[in-house]
């Protein structure tokens, strides 16, 4: 058996591995070196002939123009991937831009997760801010209407319901705690990942598992819950910015090169542009060393009143020592979405598993809940 790693580099490395296996198991596996190969047939080896020189001069030739082609095509990529990571931080330094154009953020639900998170939260209160986001209007009406939450509801109840401000009653205050910043979270996330087909999903499922896992943890550690799972469902909404931006500029500018080469009659940058795309490496990359930061920014820029989350952002990013519960518990949570991911793909060996939770402090209370959990779903009442 291989030396165990020091703790520090355990979790760097299991950080960057949960990031690898966003853009895809195969990807993921690669990376650490589990690359399959086809297996030999068996039986008798088949008898190849002697070349002609002509023929050896011939594939010569082909292996050059190939070697050739894919040093070009990395080169071409390179610059493309310069321009993108140039003009992807430009857009970064504006965040109103960002939270307006680019996840489409919108003043109302901030202010509804804030009123969430007061003692004198109503749903009077919420009910105009509802109305004017038809999308989320929409999304609670089909929440109650769910088959699974009729029937829970008594027969005098269990009528279809047609509009927002009845399902927000439905649905009560302690449930919007959790339902409003899920489908919130779901709704910034990007519409397509393609061509990493399976992010979204991704990022929908380790969002999820941080956010319940921070209330299952909250709840152990003298932790307002709510505000556990609301920042555990916000923590990753950078990777949403970073996947959005990078698929949009990447596009943008391959279009402006490809029409380039094309007006200059450039065949060889025409030839591989056309072969290049979005890159996995670079995107996973990007989503480790700058999400995280990016959260920080949007999430200051939501302008809470009541949701204590700016000092917990700052602690985090800087990886400064961590002295609030709440930023404790968000490492915990952060980091067990992040084993549930892994552990999924058999992305983590045995002998790492208790040196990620023993590094990250967990109590065996806290492993025995969260070994318990439901991490697929909320587990909300209707009456």
């Amino acid at each position: 058996m291989a030396a165990l790693l020091p703790q520090p580099r355990i979790v760097e490395m299991l950080n960057k591995r949960a990031h690898d296996v966003l853009l895809g198991h195969n990807f993921a596996h690669q990376q650490i070196g589990y690359g399959k190969t086809l297996a030999a047939e068996e039986g008798e080896p088949i008898k190849q002939r002697t070349l002609l020189e002509v023929e050896v001069a011939a594939q010569q030739q082909r292996q050059l123009k190939s070697t050739a082609h894919h040093k070009y095509r990395a080169a071409a990529s390179e610059q493309l991937h310069k321009a993108i990571d140039k003009a992807i931080a430009t857009e970064l330094n504006d965040i109103d831009n960002i939270i307006k154009n680019t996840i489409g953020v919108d003043e109302n639900v901030c202010a509804i997760l804030d009123i969430l998170a007061t003692n004198s939260a109503s749903v009077g209160r919420l009910e105009p801010l509802v109305n004017d986001l038809s999308w989320l209007g929409r999304e609670l009406v089909d929440l109650v209407n769910l088959p699974y939450y009729r029937k829970q509801r008594s027969k005098a109840t269990a009528v279809k319901v047609e509009n927002p401000a009845l399902a927000l009653r439905y649905i009560g205050l302690d449930n919007l705690q959790f339902v409003v910043p899920t489908m919130a979270v779901r709704h910034w996330m990007p519409h397509s990942t393609e061509p990493f087909s399976l992010l979204k999903r991704r990022l929908r499922e380790n969002a999820m598992a941080t956010a319940i896992a921070a209330q299952k943890l909250a709840a152990l550690n003298n932790v307002n819950a709510s505000h556990a799972f609301t920042l555990g469902m916000l923590l990753n909404v950078g990777q949403s910015v970073l996947v959005r931006l990078y698929l949009k500029v990447f596009a943008k500018i391959w279009q402006q090169r490809v029409d380039y080469a094309r007006s200059s009659v450039n065949k060889d940058l025409h030839t591989a542009l056309l072969e290049i795309k979005p890159d996995a490496l670079f995107l996973a990359t990007f989503l480790r060393e700058k999400s995280l930061a990016v959260t920080s920014k949007v999430i200051k820029r939501m302008a809470f009143q009541y949701l204590p989350f700016n000092n917990v952002m700052q602690q985090l990013v800087n990886n400064e020592p961590v002295t609030q519960p709440l930023a404790a518990v968000m490492l915990k949570a952060r980091c067990y979405g992040q084993y549930l991911l892994l552990k999924e793909h058999q992305l983590i060996e045995p002998n790492e598993i208790p040196q990620l939770f023993s590094y990250f402090n967990f109590t065996n209370e806290e492993l025995a809940v969260l070994e318990a959990s439901n991490f697929t779903n909320l587990a909300i009442q209707i009456n």
